[in-house]
């Protein structure tokens, strides 16, 4: 049987109203009756249930979540499941709120993050853009004593708690492998098209995409990344540009969203014989992989990222870690046999 507080009563002599204010940090104990129920806990080996602890206290968790705006399909699913999140607060326990900052504009992220009063919430949940200023402000609020975690993409060198998403690298060397092997020999170019580099997980996708490339299909050059911040329109312009001058492009790897804008560019040049592997399964791309214009889409389960973002920012709020086999986001790959 697991040692109980009343076990700590009997063991230190002292009664059960002591114990729960030693073991919850409130004032007048004295400092020897202190020291006698935490040689009691060591005796025993007594480890608390935080969680059931804070149940009974009906503690409720503040949390904000940090999330670009704007047409991208994913980042709307990803708040959609935010607001799942937010419908299961009373479950849960906890207080979430959503905060929307103009996408690829870091100085916005970083004002957002600046306002944010410590006092207010034990958590932030953000989509980073990877620069000096962010970075600094989530260090200040790490220092503040709240919890924060990177969701999709990371911030590599700052002090956050955790990140909450795929690995990266791995996710541009699986789409490597695939461009490589849908190719099948054949020699030519292949175009990618980014969002933005300062974007972390655009910048290890396109550097696992290239080392998988030089490694094992040295046949097949890389064209660009050609950065279009995830807007459609701009995709499409990119790419059919892109297509035009370089007449030898056999293949395009999108490693960042803007998949509607690559669907009407490919259109337009149907005689061409292009392998296409792009990211997130979306409405537009799910009609792209069952219609053969896309051959395979890497994806990420946002819902469960943002599940695992909670899980962790609670218990950071509570002192203990999170289950980390628990709270790895896995990288799925479909193609059109196999979508869910």
């Amino acid at each position: 049987m697991r040692p109980t507080v009343h076990d700590i009563a009997s063991e230190a002599g002292v009664s059960l109203a002591t114990v729960d204010r030693v073991l919850n940090g409130r004032p007048g104990v004295r400092r020897q009756t202190i020291e006698k129920v935490e040689d009691a806990i060591k005796r025993l080996g007594y480890v608390r249930d935080v969680a059931a602890a804070n149940l009974a206290k009906r503690r409720i968790y503040p949390l904000a979540f940090i999330v670009p705006g704007g047409p991208n399909s994913f980042m709307r699913n990803l708040e959609a499941e935010i607001r799942a999140a937010e419908a299961r607060s009373m479950i849960d326990r906890t207080s979430i709120r959503i905060e929307r900052v103009p996408p690829f504009d870091p100085s916005a992220l970083e004002r957002t993050l600046s306002k944010i009063d410590p006092e207010s919430v034990c958590g932030v949940a953000l989509v980073a853009t990877d620069t000096p200023g962010v970075r600094a402000a989530v260090d200040r609020l790490i220092a503040a004593g709240v919890g924060v975690v990177t969701l999709v993409s990371d911030l590599p060198g700052s002090k956050r708690t955790h990140f909450s998403g795929i690995d990266n690298v791995a996710a541009g060397r699986t789409a490597g492998s695939l461009i490589g092997r849908f190719c099948s020999g054949r020699q030519g170019k292949v175009l990618i098209v980014a969002g933005s580099m300062t974007l972390s997980d655009h910048v290890q996708r396109a550097r696992g995409f290239a080392e998988v490339l030089e490694s094992e299909f040295g046949h097949l050059n890389i064209v660009g990344p050609i950065e279009t911040n995830d807007d459609g329109a701009r995709v499409e312009q990119e790419v059919e540009r892109a297509l035009d001058r370089n007449k030898d492009i056999v293949a395009v790897y999108n490693l960042g969203a803007g998949n509607r804008g690559l669907i009407e560019a490919l259109s337009r040049h149907p005689a061409r014989r292009l392998s296409v592997v792009g990211h997130e399964l979306t409405a537009h791309s799910r009609r792209a992989l069952s219609d053969g214009v896309f051959d395979a889409i890497i994806n990420q389960d946002c819902g469960h990222e943002v599940r695992s973002a909670i899980r962790v920012l609670k218990a950071r709020a509570d002192g203990v870690d999170p289950l980390s086999a628990q709270e790895r986001i896995r990288i799925d790959v479909f193609l059109k046999d196999n979508l869910p």
